[in-house]
């Protein structure tokens, strides 16, 4: 894509302040805080039913707030209808005319805002000369794919020249090679043209590839706002820990290791690349089943009642029925508290250096 003609936009902040979001007795969304930068890539992620899908709309004005505020850049937009916010949004349906061609569904934001024509017409060959669609303006959206059509569907946000656009789950229904394509197209046209992007998904791929910043919600809470690397590598408590990564990362309870029977306030984490093979290592475990990847195994082990997860090299291959040692390197390992699940980094160093006593 080539945004060279384009005008950048520089995007605008958006701040949410412990907003909730209720349906007569449940909680869709609690209390939520999140700062979302000018200009940056931000995902809403997390499981079914989290209110990820709830906070986009409540940015989007087209659902109402319980409480909180909703600012844009800098302004308090919380009582503002969707039409006042100087947004654009992408939906999980794409949401095209099917009677319009490419080129009228593009331009049609701009049909009912009465910009004159001349001005459309510029802006409709620099949005389909960006995308792709220039030999395709003429065709109704049924003579489309899934590809080209959410092309169109991104057409129509950025031709209104918004500072900010909203996607939700505008991936899931193409296979898996396009999303993949439409993940670094949506990322490059992002960056190239500057403006403020939050996207919901549930896919932890999509999220950690595009984004600057990962929102984490369970249950209407935030678990963790950070970038992808920080959220991989120091992850705030166990649901994070499990959610990103695959597979996901091993969480033990203290007395799994013998050397640490006396903590059993804590748990460890240690993800299943992270552990080798290890004579004399401080896990002893038992292989239950093994399933081969081409570049390495994923073995499913068993110590003192726990299972976990093991990425194995397939040079060395191993069998279920096995008893194996097993290993990691200090700063693998993970610390939380058993009860808050708060991260422990202050007791890691003293962990790692009784499993190697």
């Amino acid at each position: 894509m080539k945004a060279d003609a384009f005008p950048a936009n520089s995007g605008k902040p958006i701040q949410l302040e412990t907003v909730s979001r209720l349906w007569g007795e449940t909680t869709a969304v609690d209390a939520l805080s999140i700062d979302i930068p000018a200009g940056s890539f931000t995902a809403l992620l997390g499981p079914s039913g989290c209110g990820k899908s709830t906070t986009l709309r409540m940015i989007a004005g087209l659902e109402s707030v319980s409480s909180g505020r909703i600012l844009i850049g800098g302004e308090d937009v919380t009582g503002r209808p969707s039409s006042k916010r100087d947004l654009s949004m992408v939906f999980q349906s794409y949401a095209l005319f099917p009677h319009l061609s490419v080129a009228e569904n593009i331009i049609f934001g701009l049909k009912v805002r009465r910009v004159a024509r001349g001005d459309r017409d510029q802006r409709l060959k620099k949005v389909a000369d960006l995308l792709g669609l220039s030999q395709l303006l003429d065709r109704k959206p049924g003579q489309l794919s899934g590809g080209q059509q959410q092309r169109v569907a991104l057409g129509r946000a950025i031709i209104g020249e918004k500072p900010i656009c909203l996607m939700d789950e505008p991936l899931s229904n193409l296979d898996a090679k396009l999303r993949h394509e439409m993940r670094v197209e949506i990322r490059a046209l992002q960056q190239q043209l500057g403006f403020t992007m939050v996207y919901v998904t549930h896919d932890q791929v999509e999220a950690i590839t595009m984004a600057d910043q990962v929102v984490l919600l369970n249950k209407g809470r935030l678990e963790q706002a950070a970038p992808p690397r920080e959220l991989y590598e120091k992850p705030a408590n166990p649901f994070t820990a499990r959610f990103i990564g695959t597979p996901p990362m091993n969480l033990f309870p203290a007395n799994a290791f013998k050397k640490l029977s006396t903590a059993p306030d804590f748990q460890l984490g240690v993800r299943p690349e992270a552990i080798h093979p290890h004579d004399g290592g401080p896990l002893v475990a038992d292989i239950r089943t093994v399933e081969y990847l081409g570049a390495d195994i994923l073995a499913d082990c068993v110590v003192a009642g726990t299972s976990f997860q093991v990425r194995l090299p397939t040079a060395k291959p191993v069998a279920p029925g096995e008893r194996i040692e097993l290993g990691f390197e200090p700063d693998a390992l993970h610390v939380f508290d058993a009860d808050s699940g708060r991260r422990r980094d202050d007791l890691v160093a003293e962990f790692g250096t009784l499993l190697r006593s």
